[in-house]
């Protein structure tokens, strides 16, 4: 099929199990379990389950920031969640996170324990629970929040479209990737005008809107992601930059994107993550 072919729907969509490029065997068009396996629980009362994705990242980046505060009762266990060997479809991740995708989160300091699932929704729990990262200031609350809630409304242009159509899927049309590209790079476009007059996306203050936002954007930026700082002009967002620049140098993020990574360098990797001495 090349791009000039005019598609027409059928009256039925059908799935095509083979369809979707490099994660075609993760996709499907139902919910709920596929097979029996139970999730390991350890020893700290928050238990994660995850992968070392921007969406994994933006929960142990808060995590190990809280820690970096001294807030000991943040210490967490965090588990390896195999998606491409569909180990987010087993019954026990079903049932922390029904929508079966990473970063699922269970807090057994609540009788009974308490399931969060969306990486935002970790966020907002987490830093209320703790009572940092998040203003209470009620105009620099709702900030935060519209932030936090931009980046879970927009990721899917960047991850969603733009880096499956770009990266991922199994051929590449003109199309799909300038669609996408177009909005891409009027988020970053976005962005860069919000971080011109401010130090952080709030403000002055480092908040979860920060940390929510830079697995994506930064990783667009400063990092690997999709491999597209070239064909996106990265280098026309200074701010964008500096912002990412910024938080890539936090300790608490340098560990945060560590955990549950199970690729790349070896000294890079902490699959598991049960105390600080992992990161050793």
């Amino acid at each position: 099929m090349t791009e000039s072919t005019e598609y027409t729907p059928p009256k039925v969509w059908t799935w095509d199990s083979q369809s979707g490029g490099r994660f075609a065997s993760i996709n499907r068009p139902i919910a709920g379990a596929t097979h029996d396996q139970e999730l390991p629980v350890g020893e700290h009362a928050l238990q994660l389950y995850s992968l070392a994705t921007p969406n994994g990242v933006k929960v142990t980046v808060l995590l190990e920031e809280l820690l970096e505060l001294g807030m000991n009762d943040a210490e967490y266990d965090a588990y390896l969640i195999n998606i491409l060997e569909g180990e987010q479809f087993g019954s026990g991740f079903v049932a922390a996170n029904p929508n079966s995708k990473i970063p699922a989160l269970v807090d057994h300091s609540t009788t009974p324990p308490t399931r969060v699932f969306e990486s935002g929704a970790m966020l907002v729990y987490l830093a209320e629970k703790f009572g940092a990262f998040l203003p209470t200031e009620t105009s620099a609350r709702a900030e935060c929040l519209s932030w936090l809630f931009w980046q879970m409304g927009a990721t899917p242009f960047l991850g969603g479209g733009f880096g499956h159509f770009y990266a991922y899927a199994p051929a590449k049309y003109e199309y799909p990737i300038n669609r996408y590209a177009m909005e891409v790079k009027r988020q970053l476009d976005l962005l860069d005008r919000n971080l011109a007059e401010r130090s952080y996306m709030v403000g002055d203050e480092y908040t979860i809107a920060d940390m929510a936002i830079y697995p994506w954007y930064g990783g667009v930026v400063i990092g690997q992601l999709y491999e597209a700082q070239e064909f996106l002009d990265v280098s026309s967002y200074p701010n964008l930059q500096r912002w990412s620049r910024d938080i890539a140098a936090r300790p608490g993020v340098q560990r945060g994107e560590r955990v549950n990574k199970s690729w790349g360098p070896e000294e890079e990797r902490v699959p598991e993550r049960h105390s600080a001495a992992d990161f050793k």
